[in-house]
């Protein structure tokens, strides 16, 4: 039986989805019967995950799509309403942190390669923005679609090591609730955008600042966990249920909101 939880059939646009945070809600969208559109600017990674979601029993497709590039989402765009008719849901995944724009323990700000910092700010806010505006034209049109954009607990207080990363994400909180307000007063009460704001989730980016080579806990970690009230890292499925939620017609009265999923570490002064 539906309940007002439910995403069956709704078409759900998620870009970086041939990426582990990308696939994992790519895989749950599917389960729970949505009609996935996994979006990738990586030919083999995409292949992958379409043939997983697939062989889940999902009704899926895939698209090459960047997301700085605004002709190339147009095109997808146009190929999406041409097989589905409608766009319901975007999941703006796409996104990351680079090296060069994380400082060493030993290095300060003017370290910094100010090419990594472009490159990382452009991709985590412009790769947001820029789906953002072209597929929430044909929602637009529609008068109905949910957006939910991935923030960062780095957006709440200053985090060390990842200046560029923290800047791109606190931007993601103020488009998300500009543009929240900007399709509700436009476009009706039928188009949502919010965000979620994930804490601390070990993955391939983060691995070597959050765990040593011998499988301890860095002191970085240490100091996260201290401030974690939960007392572990988080698991990157239990996203997947926030963002259900928040695309499903049980958040119908929510927009412009920012969704904290970090175990406590956003509420806890750490006293």
């Amino acid at each position: 039986m539906e309940t007002n939880f439910s995403i069956k059939g709704k078409v759900a646009v998620i870009t970086g989805a041939g990426g582990v945070l990308g696939g994992s809600m790519a895989r749950h969208f599917i389960k729970e019967g949505a009609r996935v559109v996994a979006m990738d600017i990586r030919q083999e990674q995409l292949d992958l995950i379409v043939e997983e979601l697939r062989i889940l029993g999902g009704d899926a497709t895939g698209f090459i799509g960047n997301v700085l590039d605004i002709e190339s989402l147009e095109k997808v765009s146009q190929q999406i309403v041409e097989t589905w008719g409608r766009i319901d849901i975007l999941i703006n995944v796409a996104g990351g942190n680079l090296p060069g724009a994380t400082l060493a323990p030993d290095q300060t700000v003017f370290d910094m390669k100010i090419e990594d910092w472009e490159k990382v700010t452009n991709l985590n806010l412009n790769g947001t923005v820029y789906p953002s505006l072209v597929f929430a034209k044909v929602m637009a049109k529609q008068g109905k679609g949910s957006i939910i954009n991935i923030s960062s607990m780095a957006a709440y207080a200053a985090i060390t090591r990842v200046p560029g990363y923290s800047v791109a994400k606190t931007g993601i909180i103020s488009f998300t609730q500009w543009m929240a307000m900007e399709m509700a007063l436009k476009f009706g009460e039928g188009i949502r955008v919010n965000a979620i704001a994930p804490g601390f989730f070990i993955g391939d980016q983060n691995r070597a600042i959050l765990i040593n080579p011998d499988g301890s806990l860095t002191e970085r970690s240490q100091k996260v966990l201290a401030k974690t009230p939960m007392k572990r890292f988080g698991d990157i499925t239990e996203l997947n249920g926030a963002v259900q939620f928040l695309c499903s017609d049980a958040a119908g009265f929510i927009t412009g909101a920012i969704l904290p999923v970090d175990g406590g570490f956003s509420s806890f002064s750490g006293v």
